[in-house]
């Protein structure tokens, strides 16, 4: 363990060798367990369809473009670029570890993986195609219609069978085995002291209020600008949006901190561009409280901790379009 600054005083160094003697069912943050799959035919189906532009219109978005698997599951853009180049609306959340979400989408709008996965196919800003268009690309590819066959029995392919092999896929992308992990499963070397006073601070704090739980967030949903109002450009709602409840507007999905440190900018609109900034804002507007640079340090210092294992993925060969596939329309209005 690294040597300590006198400063942070005894109490503080007590406190933490006391946290570390904790058992994982005692603290607010649960370890990640890795995946057990049950349908790998299912899920490597999914995983071609993942990264399928053709299920797109212009023939150039897959799910990967906006949910990029070699940058922590999201884009690293304050909005998606959708369809010829159109501006996404809200900014990109992680796909790793969503399937532990309470629903999804900012708003909430999907209920699950499966729902959500139909959503940006047939959105005009996203990936500009219909279900109908989707499916019709997918049968007319002989390789996908013995494949489908393979996995769900039947000749033929639906937009719920599509949307149901996305799932199963995503459902793979979980992230064990961070420092952190490895702290609450008893390595009392994981972690830094000063990592472990960002968590004590975090904890402390109030933080683990809404960012709890194996997902360390995830969970539930929450008003953006809690003790002071978050001024924003940005048009997103919220539950509000979904409900029609103005009791709910600017409550969003909390997001997951599992591999904050690969997944900025931050917050529904993207303005936080790097964690000391987040944890500056979400201190004062969330919690009342304002952080000094050295414990707004420790607590980004802990944030880093938590970026596990990421998917190791080989990229699927995807079967060839046949002359009566539905051909890419990239530049048409």
């Amino acid at each position: 363990m690294r040597k300590h600054s006198v400063s942070w005083g005894v109490g503080i160094v007590l406190a933490l060798w006391a946290g570390q003697a904790m058992s994982a069912s005692q603290e607010p943050i649960q370890p990640i367990e890795p995946v057990v799959i049950k349908e790998p035919e299912k899920v490597e189906l999914g995983k071609m369809l993942f990264f399928d532009p053709r299920l797109s219109r212009s023939g150039a978005i897959s799910c990967n473009s906006c949910h990029n698997l070699a940058m922590g599951g999201s884009d690293n853009l304050k909005a998606s670029i959708g369809h010829q180049w159109q501006m996404g609306g809200i900014n990109s959340p992680t796909v790793l570890n969503s399937s532990m979400n309470i629903a999804q989408f900012w708003d909430g709008r999907a209920k699950d993986l499966r729902e959500q996965a139909g959503g940006p196919i047939a959105n005009p800003a996203e990936m500009a195609s219909s279900h109908e268009v989707a499916v019709q690309v997918l049968n007319s590819i002989p390789g996908y219609r013995s494949e489908f066959k393979r996995v769900f029995g039947k000749d033929g392919i639906t937009i719920d069978e599509v949307t149901s092999a996305l799932a199963a896929f995503e459902e793979t992308l979980v992230t064990p085995n961070s420092r952190f992990d490895k702290w609450l499963k008893g390595d009392k070397n994981a972690l830094t002291v000063r990592e472990l006073a960002g968590y004590q601070l975090f904890k402390n704090s109030g933080c683990v209020a809404c960012h709890n739980g194996a997902a360390v967030g995830g969970n539930s949903f929450q008003k953006m600008g809690l003790v002071s109002p978050y001024v924003t450009d940005n048009k997103a709602e919220g539950r509000a949006g979904v409900t029609g409840q103005d009791a709910d507007r600017f409550n969003f999905k909390v997001p997951t901190l599992r591999n904050v440190a690969l997944t900025y900018p931050y917050f529904h609109d993207g303005e936080a561009a790097t964690l000391t900034q987040a944890v500056d804002v979400m201190g004062r507007l969330q919690l009342g409280r304002t952080f000094t640079d050295e414990e707004n340090g420790q607590i980004v210092a802990f944030l880093k901790t938590l970026t596990g294992d990421q998917p190791v993925i080989q990229y699927p060969v995807l079967p060839p379009s046949e002359d009566d596939t539905p051909r890419p329309e990239p530049f048409v209005k």
